[in-house]
């Protein structure tokens, strides 16, 4: 059974969206989404979305976004996922647009159609995410250092609207491929695959009784928080954007509300997994703490717990690193978990 047919299945009443010009356009006109006289000339992949169909639908007049989400994870359709993330991520974009000191980092939200799953943002121009920070030599810039900072300090401060819903599903999902799935020793997933000899590297963390019990426990303040602050969810360099006009962050559907070291925690892990120069990660924890006070403690857990899941889990990164390397940051990441502190050489 393809995609398609497998989406109908479940939902025979849905629009299933897809690169079809005549029947996307139709669909458009139905939502009112499209002005008199405007058309659609063409339709493209804006790039390789992981959660979700993403489209940019050009017309005579404008360009926009289209994003469905469809009840498995679109990097991998053997992942079942709740469709209702696309209504987290329309909810989470309307509470930024009315705060002059974040909205400009993320798109308008155009349209949502709840019943077919379907959201419409501003199109924030053709660019690239910062996957590249994992190649050698790539390192962020003072501009994007002082975005990243500014949209984590500002989201984080923001009241959390009254009615943004807890996105338990999607916190699930998440948890299962951060806390428990990559120390499993038997899971299916032979890293070997992924680099010859992680498999073995792994290994001596999958059977370490007293981390994993540390990891699980950081698990359930996951699985459980709420906390005050408005999370980003998968703040990491796949969700920023570099465009013409600088720094955007996008793709909030894991977004919920909840400590706010998770974000810093994922952030920090990935710059050290890209090898970005310390200086830059402790000057941006330095920079944060002064504007919000964190729980060191939980910090140091979350990074260190991210950078394992990515190193050992089925959500890889493009990352250049040697053996030796990962064998390095495991380490580390395994003594942040277990000394509850972050520290660099």
């Amino acid at each position: 059974m393809d995609l398609k047919q497998r989406f109908k299945t479940i939902y025979p009443s849905a629009f299933f969206l897809e690169n079809n010009a005549k029947a996307v356009e139709k669909y458009l006109q139905q939502q009112g989404w499209l002005a008199k006289q405007e058309t659609l000339i063409s339709l493209e992949k804006p790039g390789e979305g992981n959660m979700n169909f993403v489209l940019r639908a050009t017309t005579n007049q404008r360009s926009f976004i289209l994003k469905q989400a469809r009840p498995w994870v679109e990097k991998f359709p053997q992942i079942d996922a709740p469709v209702e993330r696309v209504s987290v991520e329309a909810q989470f974009f309307q509470s930024l647009e009315r705060v002059s000191s974040i909205n400009s980092f993320a798109p308008s939200c155009l349209g949502f159609d709840a019943k077919n799953f379907i959201l419409a943002t501003e199109d924030l121009g053709k660019g690239a995410d910062y996957s590249f920070l994992y190649q050698k030599e790539n390192q962020l810039t003072e501009s994007d250092i002082a975005g990243l900072l500014q949209y984590l300090t500002t989201l984080h401060q923001l009241s959390v609207p009254a009615n943004f819903p807890e996105n338990l599903a999607m916190r699930q999902l998440n948890h299962e491929h951060i806390y428990n799935f990559p120390y499993l020793v038997e899971n299916g997933f032979d890293l070997d695959d992924v680099q010859k000899g992680l498999q073995a590297a792994a290994m001596p963390y999958k059977k370490d009784v007293d981390l994993t019990a540390k990891i699980s426990a950081c698990g359930e303040i996951y699985l459980s928080a709420k906390g005050a602050s408005l999370l980003h969810g998968d703040f990491y360099p796949g969700s920023w954007l570099k465009v013409a006009d600088g720094l955007k962050v996008i793709d909030p559907e894991f977004g919920f509300s909840g400590p706010a070291e998770f974000d810093l925690g994922v952030l920090v892990a990935h710059l050290v997994m890209a090898e970005q120069p310390t200086s830059i990660i402790q000057t941006f924890i330095s920079a944060y703490q002064k504007v919000i006070n964190i729980n060191e403690k939980l910090l140091a857990q979350f990074a260190g717990i991210e950078i394992l899941r990515r190193l050992i889990g089925i959500a890889q990164l493009p990352l250049s690193l040697d053996l030796a390397t990962k064998k390095g940051m495991m380490a580390r990441a395994a003594d942040w978990i277990r000394k509850e502190r972050l520290f660099f050489d």
